[in-house]
C-alpha cells in the first residue's frame, strides 16, 4: 500500500478534533502505569502553545540535522537550513511548515521523520515505536484529532520499558533522556518536567502560552 499524498498540509486549513477528556488521560496513565499528571506534564512541556497551529495543522518542529542523516547530505550545499549536520538553526514557529514543504519536496519521507509532531512532539522518524507503519500513517493520523496524538504518546512510552521505569521513578532526567535525546540538559527538560508534573499534581497547571 503506498503512502497517503499529505501536500494538503501546505494548502488546505484543517478541522481536527481537539481536546482530550479525564477519561482519556485516566485510560492512558492507566496503560502505562503511571500518573495522570505525568502524562499532563509532557504534554505542557513538549507543546506549549497547543497541539495545533492556526490553520488546524498539527504543531511542528522541523529537525534539520534529521533530514541531513535520512538524505545522506545531498541537499546540505542547496538548502543548508533544511539540511544540515549539526541540530538547530530552528526560525520561528510560524517558519516551520515552510521548512517542511520545501523538504517534503525534495525527499518527502524523508521530511516527514525529519520533523516532530503534536501534542506530544514525537519524531516522525519514531513512527513505528508510535504504533504506525509509515511516517505518511503516523502524520495523517494527527492531523484527525488529539486522541491520535495521545495514542501515539502511549505507544511511543510503552515501546521503550527504560522510560517506562524512568516516568513511574520520577527520574526526569533518565525519561528527557530517551524522550528527547541526550541534548535535553540544554533545553532543562528534565527541570521543566518535574516542575510542570509538580504543578499538576498540586492542582495548579502551569498556563498555556
Amino acid at each position: 500500500m503506498s503512502d497517503p499524498d499529505l501536500s494538503f498540509l501546505f494548502t488546505d486549513t484543517l478541522d481536527p478534533q481537539r481536546g482530550l477528556t479525564e477519561d482519556d488521560f485516566a485510560a492512558a496513565a492507566e496503560t502505562l502505569g503511571i500518573e495522570v499528571a505525568m502524562i499532563k506534564a509532557v504534554a505542557s512541556v513538549e507543546s506549549p502553545r497547543g497541539p495545533f497551529d492556526p490553520k488546524g495543522r498539527p504543531e511542528i518542529l522541523f529537525e534539520r540535522h534529521y533530514f541531513h542523516r535520512l538524505t545522506d547530505g545531498q541537499f546540505d550545499q542547496s538548502d543548508p537550513d533544511i539540511s544540515n549536520s549539526s541540530s538547530g538553526g530552528y526560525g520561528k514557529f510560524s517558519a516551520q511548515y515552510g521548512k517542511l514543504q520545501r523538504a517534503y519536496a525534495l525527499a518527502p519521507d524523508p521530511a516527514l521523520r525529519s520533523a516532530s509532531w503534536g501534542r506530544f512532539q514525537i519524531m516522525g522518524d519514531n513512527h513505528e515505536a508510535a504504533g504506525f507503519p509509515s511516517a505518511a500513517a503516523f502524520v495523517q493520523a494527527v492531523t484527525t484529532s488529539e486522541a491520535e496524538h495521545l495514542n501515539a504518546f502511549v505507544n511511543f512510552v510503552k515501546s521503550n520499558s527504560k522510560m517506562v521505569s524512568a516516568l513511574r521513578a520520577k527520574d526526569w532526567a533518565g525519561f528527557a533522556r530517551r524522550y528527547n535525546g541526550p541534548g535535553y540538559e540544554a533545553n532543562q527538560y528534565d527541570t521543566k518536567l518535574k516542575s510542570a508534573y509538580d504543578s499538576f499534581s498540586a492542582g495548579n497547571p502551569p498556563a498555556q502560552a
